[in-house]
């Protein structure tokens, strides 16, 4: 199977580091002009870029809060000024705390809120101007809690399936071609809680079929399939990649 973004433009938010720098760094690598989003990882983003730049693609990173709407709006803008236009939004920014929900505080609610959901309606508003002009898509990076529950996640979990519920939603909406799909993770191992992962990597692997945690690099590729006319006949999904860590 061949994919081929030549042209495509991608905006690809919380795209500097773990699982959306793997996801822009493959985007890029299949020809998309990339827009890396940042909040606190300036220097992450612009390394990333040039990391594209370096071999031959285009890319260029914003800073934005994705739960500030006027924001947001100015960041699509922006995109589409450098671009000329916009047809792949990935929604990856997030925020976790992993606590029991009785020991959580409304003001963590509201954090997570605001990211993780608030900001993927901030993005797909701002952006779905652009992408029903043609075959656009619309990617959301969820947890497998979103589907499952899990405890600790309680908030993660409400957040990504309201998520995966815009998804469909807009996936029913469309009559452009454009596609939406959720993409939900199991456990990855990144940079964010290295000292939980080693603390306790003999049993989180029991949950997983595969024996393995997953890798940002486990994910990329089926983005870049979604996001691909190979792609064009799927909305309205949520595509499990968790080792097995659900099989419904």
């Amino acid at each position: 199977m061949k994919t081929d973004l030549t042209g495509g433009v991608a905006l690809i938010t919380g795209g500097a580091r773990d699982v959306g720098r793997e996801i822009s760094l493959a985007l890029a690598a299949d020809g998309a002009a990339v827009v890396v989003n940042y909040n606190g990882s300036k220097e992450r983003a612009e390394a990333v870029v040039k990391e594209i730049q370096d071999l031959g693609g285009r890319a260029m990173a914003i800073g934005c809060d994705i739960s500030n709407i006027d924001s947001v709006k100015a960041m699509v803008a922006k995109t589409v000024e450098e671009f000329g236009g916009l047809n792949i939004l990935v929604n990856n920014a997030g925020l976790v705390f992993r606590k029991r929900f009785i020991d959580s505080t409304p003001e963590e609610w509201r954090q997570q809120t605001d990211v993780c959901f608030y900001g993927t309606l901030n993005c797909c508003h701002a952006a779905l101007p652009y992408l029903e002009k043609g075959n656009g898509r619309i990617i959301s990076i969820v947890g497998d809690s979103s589907r499952v529950g899990e405890s600790g996640l309680a908030l993660a979990a409400a957040t990504r399936a309201g998520n995966v519920a815009l998804m469909k939603s807009l996936a029913r909406e469309t009559r452009s071609g454009m596609t939406a799909n959720a993409i939900a993770l199991g456990l990855i191992e990144t940079a964010h809680d290295p000292a939980f992962i080693e603390a306790n990597r003999e049993k989180l692997t029991k949950f997983y079929p595969l024996r393995r945690l997953g890798t940002p690099a486990d994910v990329a590729p089926m983005v870049v399939l979604l996001a691909s006319d190979a792609g064009s006949w799927i909305t309205g999904q949520i595509i499990s990649i968790s080792g097995g860590f659900s099989m419904t």
